[in-house]
């Protein structure tokens, strides 16, 4: 298949021509991102492989359908920025990355807890600067803490028993429970206002849907002790930012670490070091020093990388053979 490869790095281009070698697939790589104004480079190619903030609304499906494309590959776990109806109607087949490297985004959870918590990156500077002093650099035992965890998938379950592992109390919150992790014991499954009323670190692991869209927003982070820690390195619009700014003004929330943002599309994965940042809540927010901000960075290890060029092209492969499509999704997701 000729495929058009949008939205790439250098890092992109490297693992999927690594495992390209072992395919017929004819691979075209562009630096930007898919939406309407960039749609007609896909003429003549049979299929789309987009990220997270590639924009495949209605009408850009319906120029690149025009085209002849016939699949959007997303090297990705999250579909929120594909319009699945549009596509079923295009007869477009939509291909995933469902899981990549579950325990890459759930050990850098662990990191934004640590780094904000002993304030490792604070440290860091001052030492290179010649400054050994300790003060305002005071943190506390994570051991013995209770850690509330929203969404208990792959990722979830993971970062549990890392949680687990480091002493503390973990509770979930989910839809639909995590047996194994019910039968060993890992953690106990709560309400979510429970959840938020018990925790002292909360870490998001959810999707985004229609019904986690700002499921932490004012009303729940009051709900959450006084100088808590929230986590989140799942989708950016699983926070009102807003609230969240506010709760860090008034002192009431005590830690945020994020490594998604709402607004993500017009800054990460991008070099704007010698431009004018013109997002006013991202500017808020880094300018509290009990906030930590990443860009999008948790799943970014070489075994995820690997995965996610070997799990997508497999996917085309899949298609182009008339294979099971084990990893399509369709409208039925949205219903779920």
């Amino acid at each position: 298949m000729k495929v058009a490869i949008f939205g790439t790095k250098s890092y992109d281009k490297e693992f999927f021509k690594l495992e390209g070698v072992s395919t017929n697939h004819e691979l075209v790589f562009f630096e930007s991102r898919l939406r309407v104004k960039t749609a007609p480079l896909a003429k003549g190619f049979d299929a789309v492989c987009v990220f997270v903030n590639d924009v495949v609304d209605a009408e850009t499906i319906k120029i690149i359908a025009d085209f002849g494309v016939k699949v959007i590959a997303l090297r990705c776990a999250g579909f929120n920025n594909v319009d699945l109806e549009e596509a079923e109607k295009h007869g477009i087949v939509i291909l995933r990355v469902p899981a990549y490297s579950p325990y890459a985004v759930a050990e850098h959870t662990l990191a934004l807890i640590l780094t904000l918590n002993r304030k490792t990156h604070k440290a860091y500077n001052r030492v290179r600067e010649g400054n050994f002093s300790l003060d305002r650099l005071t943190g506390f035992d994570i051991h013995g803490k209770t850690v509330g965890i929203i969404g208990t998938g792959k990722i979830g379950q993971i970062f549990a028993n890392i949680m687990t592992g480091l002493g503390c109390k973990v509770v979930g919150f989910d839809l639909y429970p995590n047996k194994e992790l019910e039968k060993n014991g890992t953690l106990k499954y709560v309400s979510l206002n429970e959840l938020l009323d018990q925790s002292d670190i909360i870490s998001l692991h959810c999707p985004l849907t229609p019904q986690t869209h700002h499921i932490i927003n004012d009303h729940t982070i009051w709900r959450m002790k006084k100088g808590a820690m929230l986590i989140n390195t799942s989708r950016g619009r699983l926070i009102d930012t807003e609230a969240a700014i506010r709760a860090l003004s008034k002192g009431h929330l005590g830690y945020l670490g994020i490594d998604v943002y709402e607004q993500e599309e017009k800054l990460f994965f991008r070099d704007l070091s010698e431009t004018l940042i013109r997002d006013e809540k991202m500017m808020n927010l880094m300018a509290f020093p009990n906030v930590l901000v990443t860009g999008h960075q948790a799943f970014f290890t070489d075994t995820a990388l690997t995965q996610i060029a070997r799990v997508t092209l497999g996917n085309l492969t899949a298609y182009e053979n008339g294979e099971e499509l084990v990893n399509r999704v369709g409208t039925e997701a949205i219903k779920a």
